[in-house]
């Protein structure tokens, strides 16, 4: 049965555009884990299903290592023809660059900031908004995650 208000309602839903992480009313400083990046909130934002499967059919492995994101700038962007898809696998991306820089940049950890939103703090104070990163990486190519992670580690 064809309801045309129907197919209509659906295409004007919009898709997300961010991720929201929103910490236990105990956490008063805004840190996942208190900046150690292990465990808790670090170990859910580094899950990323939707990258994770899409790099395993790829033969990628995604090791939490900076190789993996040389690996993952140099898959084909076949998921740019799935607008729906796009924003989920740049948040993806930008939380997996973020669980890389935690776990390999010393200093370096988790921070949701008051609206929800995880950043990675580093040992410097500056807080880089890696979703951002990841959703620009999932839209454009540009910059490649490894870049950014680069310039990150350099920091």
């Amino acid at each position: 049965m064809d309801l045309p208000f129907l197919s209509k309602w659906r295409k004007r839903r919009e898709t997300a555009t961010a991720v929201a992480v929103f910490p236990d009313s105990d956490s008063d400083s805004g840190d996942a884990d208190g900046g150690a990046g292990r465990g808790g909130y670090a170990a859910l934002l580094g899950e990323c299903e939707l990258l994770r499967s899409l790099a395993s059919r790829a033969g990628v492995r995604l090791d939490h290592t900076p190789a993996s994101l040389e690996a993952l700038d140099q898959l084909v962007p076949r998921w740019r023809d799935d607008e729906e898809m796009l924003p989920w696998l740049g948040n993806d991306a930008g939380l997996y660059l973020g669980t890389v820089v935690v776990r390999t940049v010393p200093g370096a950890g988790w921070r949701i900031l008051p609206e929800g939103r995880p950043v990675v703090r580093l040992a410097s104070g500056r807080e880089v908004d890696v979703v951002l990163e990841g959703r620009t990486w999932a839209m454009t190519g540009s910059p490649e995650l490894f870049q950014v992670y680069a310039e990150i580690a350099e920091a």
